[in-house]
């Protein structure tokens, strides 16, 4: 399998590159930084330098012509302000299902969010509460496309600690905890399972293992 990554070098981007390499499947990750490909490349893939914020559908569309699947995994990440919680959370991801459209690569898959309806909450931050409605629109125009078999994973609050492989996936989901790396496990069972498309997953920590919790959803 030939899988393209937006936001490849983000954590849970590079936990899945590694899973990915390590059992034989090609792997792409898309940045923005040209000093993180050699990050990309030690974790087994390869990089390719594109601006999701810059780029064109075009541009773009000629970096995932031949994948069998996209992931984006991008974002803007803590401290950035409003602007960018909108020109990637949200555009970048229009972008890169323009894109994967144009390039006829039908399967994706999209890393979002937990809670994304507590946006309106008054007690609520106002740049996260900007990032969640960017996180929401981007869903929105993704379950929207006829030409994606999409797959959108919504992982509670991230840790990075080491990944425990027991967790709790399902359409809707009591909030909690994930570690990234039990968020990219359960992101290549998805890639596996093409009957998980055209589904919105919540996933947090729990006592299930993750291949029996993917066997329950997929």
């Amino acid at each position: 399998m030939r899988v393209l990554i937006a936001g490849g070098h983000g954590k849970i981007a590079l936990l899945l590159t590694r899973i990915l390499a390590d059992r034989g499947d090609t792997v792409v990750g898309i940045v923005r930084n040209p000093d993180h490909v050699a990050d990309v490349r030690a974790e087994g893939g390869d990089a390719v330098v594109v601006d999701l914020e810059q780029a064109t559908v075009e541009e773009l569309s000629a970096v995932l012509t031949g994948a069998d699947a996209v992931v984006f995994a991008a974002g803007a990440g803590p401290g950035s302000g409003i602007a960018r919680k909108d020109t990637v959370d949200r555009g970048a991801s229009e972008l890169l299902a323009d894109a994967a459209e144009a390039a006829e690569v039908r399967r994706y898959l999209q890393i979002s969010a937990m809670g994304l309806d507590r946006a309106d909450d008054p007690s609520m931050d106002e740049v996260f509460a900007v990032y969640l409605r960017a996180k929401d629109a981007a869903d929105r125009d993704v379950m929207a496309r006829a030409g994606l078999d999409w797959t959108i994973l919504r992982p509670g609050a991230l840790t990075d600690d080491s990944g425990l492989g027991l967790v709790t996936l399902g359409e809707h989901v009591e909030p909690g905890w994930v570690t990234r790396a039990d968020v990219a496990a359960v992101l290549t069972g998805l890639l596996d399972r093409p009957g998980t498309a055209g589904r919105v997953y919540e996933l947090v920590g729990g006592d299930t293992p993750i291949e029996e919790a993917l066997g329950t959803v997929a």
